[in-house]
């Protein structure tokens, strides 16, 4: 029974962090412990509010996440195990940091293999400077970025020892946000579909997304749905500027009739407007910076990455349109479309909402 436990921590380890199987043994040690000692420091949320020493903003934020968890259940169909019923202080501001990579002419992300989940483009260390060492590593014919992962799930496989937690690292979220984090990992548990991360996420996104506009009409307050409406019309606008910048550069790199010299000069000035249009962005923000950092950084691999998150987004939307609103008979279409061979997936999303890629 012990080797068993074992072997399934491992495996949760590895899906969590991106263990490829051609991996030597120091990155199987280094996501086998990093998982098991957020594991080791989470408690569940009962003790946390049972507890006199726990501070009164965190007992909120718990209060919070319960009902949220509570809601996820009752309202949107979600699995009711013990995923969100336990929380841990990790004492970083990251659960894990994930390295991606691109070529300079592409927005295809290279992929890591893992011994569950499949091939994903990214590969996590739950150590920053472990992370900035392999991506220091890969050379000189990749972009590549780092960057930091408030929760991550484990599809299912850890419920067995007390499910994925809630962690510091975005207890303290804004109340939307928070419910879509939670609602988005969750999703993670009700459909799955190897080798598809655009697939994966897409739909874990849309469910958030579907989920947070319930939660803010039907349990939440006029303050924090206020909240949510001007941080949500940042990102929607962000986000337009992000995908318009993905489909030039994937045009560009995809264009038969310019050589790569040519290419990698028309990069640099759609680059160069895209840090302009953002300039003029924030100015409209009134000088709201939270993406100065990612805008900084940006480059194809983490292009490549935020892609994955949205692309299929407005066809799992549709398919909630066409299935009544309803998220059982929703869910069980998304787990028809993850049994499909990945050709025939994207080509049935690009039917409900067609897509540049």
């Amino acid at each position: 029974m012990r080797r068993a436990a074992l072997a399934l921590l491992l495996a949760a380890a590895a899906l969590a962090t991106g263990c490829a199987r051609t991996t030597g043994p120091g990155y199987y040690w280094q996501s086998f412990t990093g998982h098991a000692d957020l594991m080791w420091r989470t408690r569940p949320v009962a003790d946390w509010l049972g507890d006199p020493a726990t501070p009164a903003p965190l007992r909120q934020r718990l209060e919070l996440a319960r009902r949220q968890r509570a809601f996820a259940v009752s309202e949107l169909g979600l699995p009711d195990n013990a995923s969100y019923t336990r929380y841990a202080d990790l004492q970083r501001p990251a659960a894990v940091y994930n390295v991606v990579a691109a070529p300079p002419l592409s927005l295809d992300l290279k992929t890591w293999c893992f011994p569950v989940a499949g091939c994903v483009g990214y590969r996590g260390y739950y150590r920053e400077a472990d992370a900035q060492a392999f991506a220091g590593g890969l050379g000189e014919g990749l972009e590549v970025a780092v960057y930091p992962v408030p929760a991550y799930s484990t599809l299912g496989w850890m419920n067995w020892a007390g499910g994925d937690p809630l962690l510091n690292t975005f207890i303290h979220y804004p109340e939307g946000e928070l419910a879509r984090l939670v609602f988005h990992e969750l999703a993670h548990q009700v459909a799955y579909a190897k080798d598809d991360t655009a697939f994966n996420e897409s739909f874990a996104t849309a469910v958030e997304r579907l989920g947070v506009q319930r939660w803010l009409a039907r349990a939440s307050t006029p303050a924090a749905r206020a909240e949510y409406v001007a941080f949500d019309q940042r990102r929607n606008a962000f986000r337009q500027l992000t995908r318009a910048v993905r489909e030039r550069l994937h045009a560009l790199y995809t264009d038969p009739a310019l050589d790569d010299d040519t290419k990698r000069a028309r990069k640099q000035g759609v680059m160069d407007d895209f840090r302009r249009e953002y300039a003029a962005l924030k100015a409209f923000w009134g000088g709201f910076s939270a993406y100065d950092g990612w805008v900084a950084r940006a480059n194809n691999a983490l292009l490549g990455a935020q892609g994955a998150y949205d692309r299929f987004v407005p066809a799992f939307e549709a398919l909630f349109e066409r299935e009544g609103k309803d998220f059982a008979r929703f869910y069980d279409a998304v787990r028809a479309l993850a049994d499909l061979p990945q050709a025939d997936r994207h080509a049935a999303l690009q039917a409900l909402a067609p897509t540049t890629r």
